[in-house]
Order: C-alpha cells, then structure tokens, then sequence
C-alpha cells in the first residue's frame, strides 16, 4: 500500500481492509514505518523505535475490531513491559517497565500492532513538548510551531499521518491541546471511564485519564469502546451507557442548548483568532438547529487554578521522590523547571492540600449547576495559536528565583511573594479552558473546526455533563459532516 492510499483511511477504515483481505498487517505496518523515517528528521515524534517487535506481530494472526492497525502509544502512564516508559526524563530513559498498562493491553487486544512510543515532556508537565532528554516535537503544520502538549508526539505523528490514531493522555488539557494545535480530534474521557492502572489506580485523584488523538469521529468512538471500562484493580466501577460509544456516533443529536464564553475565565488575555473559532462554531450550530447563547459557568476558575497547581506540585513532588528512590538519580537526572516546580510542591501543607482537593467538589457542583441549564459548555481549546518552539522556554526571573529555592529551600517564601499567580498568568494563561474538564471529571472534545489565517489549527473545546462521552461524540459527528476536517492535512502530510 502507498502513503496516498494508506492516508485516505482512518483507523476503522484500514481495519475493514485488513478483515476483507484487501492489505496485510505487514503492508500497513511498513507504510507507517516508512512514513515515520520520513517524517521523523524533522518532526521528532517517536522516542522508542519498537519496528522488530511489530513485525513480529504483524506476522501472526490478530483478532479484534482493530486487527493490523499500526499503533503508537504516549510514553507516559503507558506501558509495555520490558521497554523504557522515559515521560520524558533522563532518570527514567533506560528503566524498562515491569508489566503492561491495562489500557495497552486492550489496545493490543484489540488488534493494533504498536511500534514505537511518542515523545512528552518530562512527567507531561506542559502544554508543549520539548524535553530536553529527547529534544522538541515539531507541528507538521509549521514545524516552527509546538504540536502541544503533553501528547505532543501522538499528535504530530497523526497529523503527519504517521498513523490514523495513536494513544495519549490528559490530566489538565494534554490530549485537547495537541489536538487543537495540530487540526486533530481529541476526547477526554470522563473520570473512571478509561482505566490508568495496574501502577496508579487514580493520578492525580482521577483528574489524569488515558485516551486518544484521532482524526475522525468514528475512530474516537471505537477506541473508546476499547478502551472503556473498569478492571478488577479497579478503585470504582462506572456506569456503562446505554449504548456502544460508536453507536452513539452514528445517532444524530438531538437539538441541544449549548452555553458558550471566549473570555479567559482567569482574566488573562485571549487572541482574536480563538474568539474567532467560537464564533465561526456558534454559527455553525446555529444553522443546525442547535440553541446557543453565551453564559458562564459560576464556577471560580481563578481559584480552581490555584487547587490545580497545589494537586499538581504536590503530586509532582511524590513522583519526583518516588523516581530518586527507585533509580538513584540525583538532581541532573531531572530538568531544572521540574525541580523547581517539585520545591513548590515540597512547600504544600497537608492541610492546604486537602483543602484545595475539598473544592474540587465546590467547582463540579457549579459546573453540574451549569449542565442542568445547559447539554454542553463551548469554549476555544487554546487562548492563543501554537507558539513557537522555544516561546515559552522558563524566563530568566524565574530561573534565577529557581536557583535560590532550589538551595534554601525557600519555596513557601516565592509562594507568598505571588510566583504561583505569576505561573498561572503566564504558564495556563495559554491554556486556561482545559483545566476545569479535568478537575471536575467531566468528559470534553477538541474539535478541528477553525484555521488561522496562516493556515495553522486552533480547535475548539465542548464539554459534557457526567457520562456525556456519547452526547460529544454525536455532535461531533454532525459538525465532522457539516464541516469536513479529515482530507485537510499538513503540506508536510500528503508526501
């Protein structure tokens, strides 16, 4: 099979040519293998190249409703045992994982023949991807701009059409940001739908969730089948719906009332390009016969960022000290602005962390409040188009105050002095629509639904009330048919 014909398909569509004898899983698998070494010198997306492991695979028979797909899983809280899970970090890049993650394992249950692992940043905490034990991930768009993050090299490998699909995960927004940089669709599943064990039942207490970045609405659907549902290790079991997530793809919404907001809800500036994406949207739906009206959600986003970042440092903290103890790496073995960040968090008191957690459900009580007003909230997934590599590379202030905390340990004193608000203006301020998804367990969607004008992706942002994985996937099958994005790729995609 050449790449044009291999990149007509979606992952559902390659399968069904596999089940009826049309291509082998062999044919697939050295498509995507050559388009990998083609695209890689300047993309970077792949950090453990798994091509002799594949092709044993491919050579045997497979089952399932993906059987002969070429796969690529995120190296980070996706494992395969007796291969490196890096996350991005030098202290890990040679620790080989000790048994698969669940959701690998159903993965390959499902057919797909994985053949290497995409690059992240280091413990997947940024909104791009840069690591400096791997290099940065390029946007096949303009490949001067990042692919997002923390699913950076899933996404770039996609857009670039590497593969249909590859595996990601989001714990703040790190399967929509990607998505919505590189012109992409990306689910977050709700909290517990999609298992992150056997290693850390709940990260980051279920805000964190696997998933995937595809291209197409029915691919999303199906995966998701896949991937959905509690194992025996499991600390909850949730509800299954009422139907197969892609018989819910292929069922026409109904007419839905649908709240919408361009502004930051931090207060933070946001570019005419993203409110321009919401208005295009807005429109769009209208003509569909949806009701859309701006609204806001009460929920206090200011300081649902602030509980974010006490979880998310404190959290880092433990992982930074779990990793020490079991590698005996030191310091280098860590990238400066993970340290820095890990001394915030050594700064957090238990009470102060509990506190924070307690309000996690004072913001899903509003938003839920919200929802019964209103199917869906809209919003643009990213406040600004894709920065540039480099762009937001940590500024001198904060490395010189990082290099006093690091050797006082005077972490509670920057806290005091304003730095995490100085964070969250210019670290989430970027990204300050993805955040409330996660806190609150809420299933959300980045459509390709808006191109700057340099051509460049920036999507848009649904979220759903609880169990709402079906209500997304069936809007967004109708936006996918009234607005195709799936034959508009990258130059640097088509070969």
């Amino acid at each position: 099979m050449d790449f044009d014909e291999y990149r007509r398909h979606d992952a559902v569509g390659l399968a069904e040519l596999v089940a009826g004898g049309q291509v082998t899983p062999h044919e697939l698998l050295e498509t995507a293998i050559a388009r990998l070494d083609a695209v890689e010198p300047t993309l970077n997306t792949v950090v453990y190249r798994l091509d002799r492991e594949a092709r044993v695979r491919a050579g045997h028979p497979l089952d399932g409703p993906f059987a002969g797909v070429p796969f690529l899983v995120k190296d980070l809280g996706q494992d395969i045992a007796g291969i490196p899970t890096g996350s991005g970090s030098r202290a890990l890049a040679q620790v080989p994982a000790e048994r698969n993650s669940v959701v690998v394992d159903r993965w390959l249950e499902a057919g797909l023949v994985v053949f290497g692992k995409t690059n992240t940043p280091e413990f997947g905490l940024k909104g791009i991807t840069e690591p400096e034990a791997n290099g940065p991930t390029r946007n096949p768009w303009n490949p001067a701009l990042t692919p997002g993050g923390s699913s950076g090299g899933s996404a770039a490998a996609v857009a670039a059409g590497v593969v249909p699909v590859a595996g990601a995960s989001d714990g703040g927004g790190s399967i929509r940001i990607p998505a919505a940089c590189c012109g992409l669709v990306g689910l977050k599943p709700g909290r517990g739908v999609v298992p992150t064990g056997p290693l850390g039942s709940e990260p980051l207490h279920g805000a964190a969730t696997n998933g995937a970045i595809t291209r197409s609405i029915r691919d999303s659907a199906a995966l998701l089948d896949v991937m959905a549902g509690a194992y025996g290790a499991a600390p909850f079991l949730s509800a299954a719906p009422p139907q197969s997530y892609s018989a819910a793809a292929r069922t026409a919404p109904r007419r839905l009332r649908i709240g919408y907001a361009t502004a930051s809800p931090l207060g933070t500036g946001v570019d005419p390009e993203a409110v321009a994406a919401v208005d295009a949207t807005v429109a769009l739906l209208d003509g569909l016969g949806h009701h859309v009206e701006p609204a806001t959600t009460g929920v206090d986003e200011r300081q649902l960022a602030t509980d974010f970042l006490t979880m998310w440092f404190a959290s880092l903290t433990a992982e930074v000290d779990e990793v020490r103890q079991r590698t005996g790496s030191g310091p280098d073995g860590f990238e400066f602005d993970t340290r820095i960040l890990a001394e915030l968090g050594r700064t957090v008191p238990a009470p102060e962390y509990l506190a924070a957690l307690a309000r996690w459900g004072e913001h899903t009580t509003r938003l839920a409040a919200f929802h019964e007003r209103y199917d869906l909230l809209l919003t643009p997934t990213l406040a600004y188009p894709p920065a540039r590599i480099g762009e937001l590379a940590t500024p001198r202030w904060v490395s010189t105050l990082g290099n006093v905390l690091i050797a006082t340990r005077m972490g509670r004193v920057a806290r005091w002095t304003g730095l995490v608000d100085r964070m969250i203006d210019e670290n989430l301020g970027r990204t300050p629509y993805t955040q409330l998804a996660n806190i609150t367990g809420r299933p959300a969607i980045s459509l390709p639904l808006h191109w700057t004008a340099d051509d460049v992706p920036l999507g848009v942002q649904f979220v759903a009330p609880l169990g709402g994985e079906g209500l997304l996937l069936a809007l967004g099958a109708e936006l996918e048919q009234a607005r195709p994005w799936f034959d508009r790729v990258p130059a640097l995609g088509v070969g």
